[in-house]
């Protein structure tokens, strides 16, 4: 906390002007292109890795980067949160792209892993759940990269399984269908401090280097 404190007096003294110009054009709205999915995880900072502005991302952030699914009625199947968030953006903000970025290391990952039943306390063993279906995938064998440890092919598995949850929500359907919004899946290594994008064609995730970024800017939504 004393961290945080100092850090706001930082900013009002050498950072603050500087940004004085862009809080003031944000003061009266928002457009940003793209809503970011992310685990709450301290060392996942998406504005740092991806070196984006005030305005650029609308963010959501949980425990496990998790999206509960939408039901049969168009309403999520439990928690109104992450739907509203997906609502908001694609609906009002019309962003045109949504992220969902697993990582590394992921402590909720492991506790699924190690079977969620066994998590102490309720709220976060209920969480969880929704990540169910990729421990089935693992368990059955399935994995983008086999090398990695099993808890960190379980978050890239996970990724996909968030991406679909996302895709069953009709805002995101009816976008997907005309054409107007991408989803797309991102696992950040946190030792390596490097992000990297699931190729769906081939089904695993390759590092965003200069080369890659430019092939998937070549087929970003218009």
């Amino acid at each position: 906390m004393k961290k945080l404190i100092q850090g706001i007096v930082e900013f009002r003294r050498n950072v603050q002007e500087g940004y004085r110009e862009a809080f003031g054009r944000l003061a009266t709205g928002q457009s940003p292109d793209t809503l970011f999915i992310a685990c709450s995880d301290s060392r996942v900072v998406p504005n740092t890795f991806a070196s984006t502005d005030p305005g650029d991302l609308f963010v959501l952030r949980n425990v496990g980067n998790l999206v509960p699914p939408c039901g049969q009625d168009g309403v999520s199947s439990s928690d109104e949160s992450e739907a509203a968030a997906i609502e908001y953006s694609v609906e009002s903000l019309s962003v045109q792209n949504i992220v969902v970025c697993g990582h590394s290391e992921c402590a909720a990952m492991k506790a699924l892993i190690d079977n969620r039943n066994k998590v102490k306390y309720p709220n976060l063993k209920s969480w969880l759940r929704h990540g169910d279906e990729a421990v089935q995938q693992l368990a059955a064998g399935i994995a983008l990269d086999p090398t990695l440890a099993k808890h960190n092919q379980l978050s890239q598995l996970n990724v996909l399984l968030q991406m679909e949850h996302v895709k069953s929500y009709p805002a995101v359907k009816k976008r997907l269908e005309e054409g107007t919004l991408g989803v797309h899946g991102w696992w950040f290594d946190i030792a390596k401090a490097d992000v990297y994008a699931l190729d769906e064609g081939w089904k695993r995730f390759t590092l965003i280097d200069e080369e890659a970024a430019e092939r998937i800017i070549r087929r970003l939504v218009p």
